[in-house]
């Protein structure tokens, strides 16, 4: 299955497109490569992607414009490269629907867990089609685990996936408090890195789909100084 794994580059500098692509090649995967927004934009029309790694700062189309177009399309997971590197940057990322931010300059290495982490938890998520049919219910939240589908009330909600996981993670486990740690190594499958603002972003975004009034959220609360729990009916 690695082989039909298709992961779009979107990055102007070509020598770091370059290596990134032969890097991925290596590793079994099908790189395809662009070097402006636009160009990523039409290839994201044309075909499906696993993953996409993307600059921000592109010509013709900016990168946080491709990462809303992405996302208006899907889930696919969208890994930021970026020489912007300042906290406010990451979480104007992570707030546009990235699932992770990677700062330039990077190891390959690293760039390569990541991509293997993004796509081990998007392949689980997407492709786990041989379970019957299961509904969760918690106050007037509806879940889908088959197709994804979420309602708050008549109300229908687009999730993407890391946003899914997390509400899947509550609504299964309606008693347990989970610390910022626990969150990460369930959602992104790794070590915890001092890196809170992943994990606030992230439920921030949720709340503000799920939730009426998200400063005063009714369904994902806030233990100051542990964590997050689903409120009990």
């Amino acid at each position: 299955m690695v082989e039909q794994i298709k992961i779009l580059i979107v990055e102007d500098d070509r020598e770091i497109n370059r290596l990134i692509a032969d890097n991925l090649v290596k590793e079994g995967y099908c790189a395809i490569s662009t070097h402006d927004g636009a160009a990523a934009v039409e290839k994201l029309r044309a075909d499906e992607f696993q993953l996409v790694i993307l600059d921000i700062m592109l010509p013709k189309v900016g990168g946080y414009e491709v990462l809303q177009k992405i996302r208006e399309k899907g889930n696919t997971p969208v890994l930021i490269l970026s020489a912007k590197c300042e906290e406010t940057d990451k979480i104007i990322g992570l707030g546009l629907g990235a699932d992770d931010y990677l700062a330039k300059p990077f190891g390959i290495g690293e760039l390569t867990a990541r991509v293997k982490a993004q796509l081990r938890r998007y392949l689980n998520f997407s492709w786990e089609t041989d379970k019957r049919t299961q509904i969760i219910r918690h106050m007037n939240i509806e879940m889908n685990v088959d197709t994804y589908e979420v309602k708050v009330g008549d109300n229908s909600v687009t999730l993407t996936a890391k946003e899914f996981e997390i509400l899947k993670l509550f609504l299964q486990n309606p008693r347990k408090v989970f610390t910022k740690n626990q969150l990460f190594k369930s959602i992104w499958g790794e070590n915890y890195i001092n890196d809170e603002n992943t994990v606030m972003v992230h439920i921030r975004r949720l709340r503000e789909k799920i939730e009426k009034d998200p400063s005063n959220p009714s369904y994902i609360q806030t233990i100051w100084g542990i964590g997050y729990k689903l409120v009990e009916e």
